[in-house]
């Protein structure tokens, strides 16, 4: 086992060896060819990172300072989310007319400018321009918050694109206090414009319900229990009223026996004549027809007596008012006394009656109230509706309103929420573009590979022998000898005229490439750019 490991570690330096010796031989007869290959490459790719213009970065790191103010006291009206709101504020700032101006000031890509259409001018100048955000991961969900973001411009001239970058940053924190303003007055006016819409509605439902309130006074439910409560105390009333009439004709016809029995009792009774007992008669009746109808019995005995002494008198015209008062007034004192009671209590009731026509008026007028109630309830609650709806929605309009005159006002004394400069940008010391030192190691491997491609292609397409081992192994004929190769004075000399003119080529060839490379890469920050890695 150990000899074979010997004979394979053998063949193994011998293989090696052979590979050497083919690669010194390769190089011999290939080497001008592998400089060549090498050279043009490498010499051009050279040049052009060498003349490319450097390209400076700076950066500024721009704050977010969230709203100074709680949210619990004053909620802000500025709501969308930051990202949205920057997207929107770069929209802004990189506008053509914007950028115009800025390059205007700054006198940016004059080259360019004077060869380029101005849109071409401010579509480079917006890919110049950079914005990464910062974010942190926050609350149990781990979404991501931004609280600073980073604002870069890429330029030739380290100190003009500084100041391009902290006019760029100044520009962001202008318009976010413009934009939190306008959207914080555009709401508060917006809300005002709702406000006086709403309170137009409202005092228009107001009327309504203080007209049919007006009109339907004492019919409106809530006034059923007053009604219910006075229709009980009108009745109670009436019912005192009625004991009191019942009273008083009880008292009357008490008189009106008392009355018959003094007369009869009176000394002159007898002697009373039928004209004096007619016209008392007659008083009787007026007195029992002022409180009682004719179907009332005594009412219809007493005409019936008044027709018997009629007929009997043979009385001609009706005994007028002054004949019954000087009747009256033969009469004797206790029956005189006995009229004026009974006239006292035909005016009380009189007044009881007028009393109780009144009452029944305003008995049935509550009565009435009552009974409509119901329908006054329905129209009411379907008045109303509208008035409630619309006044909780005056109310929550009137709380937004003034919640976004409080926003309005945190916006204006700048108590928001803010962009601040953390970190100003300064002129860079280094170029950002282009990374020259990893680019020519780059075109250093590239040239190198391409030398030994070449090198090996040439191998392959031209292929002679030259050993006498190659020879052998190629054809099966026998090698009878080996012929050295004879080099004369005139082949040394034209050997050396074709080196020297190879060389002249060459370098001239190299010197054309350092010159188009120069007319290339010269002030091509384009060029830098793009062979940059890393660029954002």
């Amino acid at each position: 086992m150990n000899h074979d490991k010997g004979t394979l570690m053998q063949e193994e330096a011998v293989r090696s060896g052979s590979m050497t010796e083919m690669v010194k031989s390769a190089w011999g007869r290939r080497k001008w060819l592998a400089i060549v290959v090498f050279a043009v490459p490498f010499v051009t790719a050279v040049s052009l990172i060498m003349f490319m213009p450097g390209i400076y970065r700076s950066t500024a790191t721009i704050l977010v300072d969230r709203q100074q103010v709680p949210e619990s006291m004053v909620r802000p009206t500025v709501t969308s989310a930051l990202e949205t709101r920057l997207h929107t504020i770069s929209q802004e700032i990189l506008s053509r007319s914007r950028l115009d101006a800025l390059i205007r000031q700054f006198d940016l890509y004059p080259d360019v400018r004077r060869s380029s259409p101005l849109e071409e001018v401010i579509d480079r100048m917006r890919k110049d321009i950079k914005l990464e955000l910062k974010a942190v991961q926050q609350g149990e969900d781990r979404r991501s918050a931004t609280i600073a973001f980073e604002l870069s411009y890429d330029g030739r001239n380290p100190e003009k694109v500084a100041r391009v970058t902290n006019t760029l940053a100044s520009f962001y924190i202008e318009e976010n206090l413009k934009a939190r303003e306008r959207q914080a007055v555009g709401t508060s006016e917006f809300l005002k414009v709702q406000l006086a819409d709403a309170k137009k509605r409202l005092d228009a439902q107001e009327a309504m319900v203080s007209e049919f309130k007006k009109r339907y006074m004492g019919e409106l439910p809530q006034q059923t229990d007053a009604n219910l409560n006075t229709i009980e105390r009108l009745s109670t009333q009436l019912r005192l009223n009625g004991d009191s009439q019942t009273r008083l004709r009880e008292r009357r016809d008490a008189l009106a026996r008392q009355y018959a029995e003094t007369a009869a009792q009176s000394p002159d009774g007898g002697s009373e004549g039928a004209a004096e007992r007619l016209a008392r008669l007659k008083l009787e009746l007026r007195s029992l027809r002022s409180s009682y109808s004719d179907k009332y019995p005594d009412i219809a005995r007493l005409k019936e007596e008044i027709a018997a002494l009629e007929r009997t008198v043979a009385e001609p015209e009706p005994v007028t008012d002054k004949q019954n008062k000087k009747a009256a007034a033969v009469l004797s004192p206790q029956l005189f006394r006995i009229k004026q009671s009974q006239a006292e209590v035909d005016s009380e009731l009189s007044i009881l009656k007028g009393e109780e026509g009144r009452l029944r008026s305003a008995l049935s007028a509550y009565v009435g109230r009552v009974e409509n109630s119901p329908r006054r309830e329905q129209e009411f609650r379907e008045m109303t509706r509208d008035y409630d709806s619309t006044r909780e929605y005056y109310q929550s309009l009137m709380k937004r309103y003034d919640d976004a005159q409080l926003a309005e006002s945190m916006e204006q004394r700048q108590k928001g929420e803010q962009f601040r400069v953390l970190d100003p940008a300064v002129p860079a010391a280094y170029p950002t573009a282009p990374n020259r030192l990893r680019l020519i190691i780059m075109a250093l491997a590239a040239s190198v590979g391409l030398a030994v491609a070449g090198v090996m292609l040439a191998e392959r397409i031209n292929a002679p022998c030259h050993s006498l081992d190659e020879l052998r192994a190629l054809t099966t004929l026998p090698v009878l000898l080996s012929i050295p190769l004879i080099v004369t004075p005139e082949d040394t000399a034209r050997r050396n005229r074709r080196m020297r003119l190879a060389a002249a080529s060459v370098v001239a060839g190299l010197v054309l490439l350092v010159g188009v490379s120069f007319f290339i890469a010269h002030g091509n920050e384009q060029l830098a750019l793009l062979v940059t890695r890393g660029r954002m």
